[in-house]
């Protein structure tokens, strides 16, 4: 991890190499740790926060904010899926590529999206096909 504190990929060495995998690796699970650090500390409010409020206007509200809160957490609950699969991607080194097309997904993208399973152009026209069928 140390080795690789102040490395960012980019474009000049060889796309996924050893080093870059092991630097979205641990990109991954830096975010997952902090996800689920995040969930267990809304777990320990929620159970905390138990109080049965005497107004109805405060009663809605706590619920209110118990949904969204819980909306939330089942939001990032996929997300931890989606990064267990990238890392499995990484060890069956398919990491990196487009899912639709074989080709390389920019390291920008990478970057800003480590999950990510499309190229901007694949991503965009999946889109536009999504659109189209909800348009229909």
């Amino acid at each position: 991890m140390e080795k690789l504190k102040n490395y960012r990929p980019t474009e000049k060495e060889p796309f996924m190499n050893d080093r870059q995998k092991e630097y979205f690796r641990l990109k991954l699970l830096a975010w997952k740790d902090e996800i689920l650090k995040e969930s267990k500390l809304t777990l320990q409010a929620l159970q905390e926060e138990n109080v049965n409020h005497p107004d109805l206007a405060d009663r809605a509200s706590s619920e209110t904010d118990r949904a969204i809160e819980l909306r939330a957490r089942d939001r990032q609950r996929k997300l931890i899926a989606k990064i267990d699969a990238a890392l499995q991607r990484i060890e069956d080194n398919t990491y990196g590529y487009c899912e639709d097309t074989g080709e390389p997904i920019s390291l920008k993208r990478l970057e800003a999206r480590p999950i990510a399973t499309l190229s901007v152009e694949a991503q965009e026209r999946h889109e536009k096909r999504e659109k189209a069928y909800r348009d229909e």
